[in-house]
């Protein structure tokens, strides 16, 4: 028993304690940046506005002031949608380009030309199409997610041995059979690795489309801070963004390893 509590105590020790001094050492070194940047809230400052911020996160006082829980459930809103419409259209098509050699060579180039796009740049696309900010700044969120869910599941259906597909054959097996029973499990890690990449990605854009959308959402919580000079709220919302990009990122990681391969 002693020993196993040693262990685990060794074990506690050498996981937590670099990343309990790595926080340590950034906290410490932005206390001394505010203390040249008289402009920049330290941490102890911004403590204090964040404790205050979160006793009361959905308060509602008209569309222009929202509690921050309202505008960062908004985002997670839009991310779902485009993210989700995105998984539908991009992982079958990532299917059928890996499957079907002509659509690979029909598709490549759009995919090829289009992926290095930035995402803001289909804004004022969607924009134009959509006539409102809201299903534009999901548009961008679509946009930016469905590359890499169409590139890894084609790279995963590519990477099949081709001993498999020909025992398929032999066999007789419909396409319906082929994709359940052998394209679909062989290929799945590629497919939530590309989900995963996406997930990533529409966490990152959704703030910046907001900020030049408008509307509830965390990117223009952000920027209404900036105009109203309250950094302390700036900071907040950097490390929101942040947590709840890592926490997306654990769950995918999590629901990745409930599944055998």
């Amino acid at each position: 028993m002693a020993i196993k509590l040693t262990m685990s105590g060794k074990f506690m020790t050498a996981t937590l304690l670099p990343q309990v001094l790595g926080i340590a050492l950034f906290i410490g070194l932005w206390g001394l940046i505010a203390l040249t940047s008289p402009n920049l809230p330290g941490p102890i400052k911004t403590w204090d506005s964040a404790v205050e911020l979160f006793s009361d996160p959905f308060y509602d006082n008209g569309p222009n002031d929202q509690g921050i829980g309202w505008n960062i459930l908004n985002s997670l809103q839009r991310v779902g949608i485009g993210f989700g419409l995105a998984a539908l259209i991009g992982i079958p098509l990532g299917f059928m380009v890996g499957r079907f050699d002509f659509l690979d060579k029909m598709t490549s180039p759009i995919v090829s030309m289009l992926r290095p796009v930035s995402p803001l740049a289909w804004l004022p696309i969607g924009l134009l199409v959509f006539k409102a900010a809201n299903p534009a700044a999901i548009w961008v969120i679509f946009i930016s997610c469905i590359w890499p869910m169409i590139i890894n599941t084609a790279m995963g259906v590519r990477q099949l041995p081709q001993d498999y597909l020909n025992v398929a054959r032999v066999l007789k097996l419909s396409e319906w059979k082929i994709f359940t029973k052998i394209l679909f499990p062989a290929t799945l890690p590629f497919v939530l690795t590309g989900i995963r990449l996406s997930i990533g990605t529409a966490w990152l854009v959704i703030v910046a489309a907001e900020m030049l959308t408008g509307g509830i959402g965390i990117g223009f919580w952000v920027w209404d801070e900036w105009n109203n000079l309250n950094v302390e709220h700036i900071i907040i919302a950097i490390f929101v963004v942040g947590m709840i990009g890592l926490l997306l990122e654990k769950i995918l990681v999590w629901l990745a390893k409930r599944f055998s391969y």
